[in-house]
């Protein structure tokens, strides 16, 4: 448009100020209330997040029970992972084709929390845990015997543990197994030690374990391969839940235990954030 053919608008008239009517004024004090309340929920929402250190890139509400406070979920420290040396990669990265954990694997181990009573005999010597050790968590002799020795031709370098119980009287013990390759985890361990519909090995206290259909899938982790079992009705003086993950060169073995009946969501919060950890 040429500034010939502009339009030129008309100034308004004086329009005398008129008397705002009351329901005006209703209106916008119900706005101001709306904006209020919103800005406090974005608020709340924010600092939900800044504080927030449990199952990292997924909402709560993906994982069933992991909704609110009251359905038992654990307090855990913010989970950091410890620093690789100089020039590692991580155990997923392009061109770690055995992807193999530079990390050490003790500060991968899954802190206790809070107000847990932590069972240092797990801690093993330095760190580390005696196979035998590991194998006591097992209930027959003769496969106690079978799987060590699986152990042994499957090359274990060791063992990191961690063991906690809740005031609750949940009893939580976490086992990290680092093989040479993540070959080995998938050809052996994957397969001998956790079959699809019940574990190979008979943990002690679970006289049966069944797949556990009820944990979430998105609380997937990529990379890591996961199978977790629970014990059926009648369950015996406590029920056992038991969780098993391929993570590249690691094996982690993780069981939980209550009298009467162990809640499954710490049980889900706890596998999911080892998970994290080692993914």
């Amino acid at each position: 448009m040429t500034e010939s053919q502009q339009v030129v608008v008309p100034p308004l008239p004086d329009v005398p100020p008129q008397p705002v009517p009351v329901e005006v004024r209703k209106d916008r004090r119900v706005l101001r209330a709306v904006l209020r309340w919103t800005a406090a929920a974005v608020v709340l929402a924010t600092a939900g997040t800044a504080t927030a250190y449990g199952i990292s890139g997924m909402e709560r509400t993906d994982v069933p029970g992991l909704a609110t406070r009251s359905d038992g979920r654990w307090d855990f420290p913010r989970l950091t992972k410890p620093p690789l040396p100089s020039g590692s990669p991580g155990p997923f990265a392009a061109g770690n084709a055995a992807e193999a954990h530079y990390a050490d694997l003790r500060a991968l181990v899954l802190p206790a929390p809070e107000g847990a009573k932590e069972d240092k005999a797990l801690r093993g010597s330095d760190g580390w845990l005696a196979t035998k050790d590991f194998l006591a968590a097992y209930e027959l002799k003769e496969e106690r015997e079978e799987l060590g020795q699986k152990l042994v031709d499957s090359g274990l370098r060791h063992i990191a543990a961690r063991g906690w119980t809740t005031p609750d009287g949940t009893r939580t013990r976490v086992y990290l197994l680092q093989f040479g390759t993540a070959n080995v985890v998938e050809a052996k361990l994957q397969s001998d030690v956790q079959a699809y519909t019940s574990p190979t090995y008979r943990v002690r206290g679970a006289a049966e374990a069944v797949y556990d259909e009820a944990f979430p899938e998105p609380a997937a982790v990529a990379g890591i391969s996961r199978t977790a079992f629970t014990e059926p009705k009648p369950y015996g003086a406590e029920q056992v839940r038991q969780g098993y993950l391929s993570a590249g060169d690691v094996f982690a073995v993780i069981l939980q235990s209550r009298k009467g009946v162990a809640n499954p969501v710490p049980f889900q919060q706890t596998v999911t954030l080892q998970a994290q950890l080692l993914g």
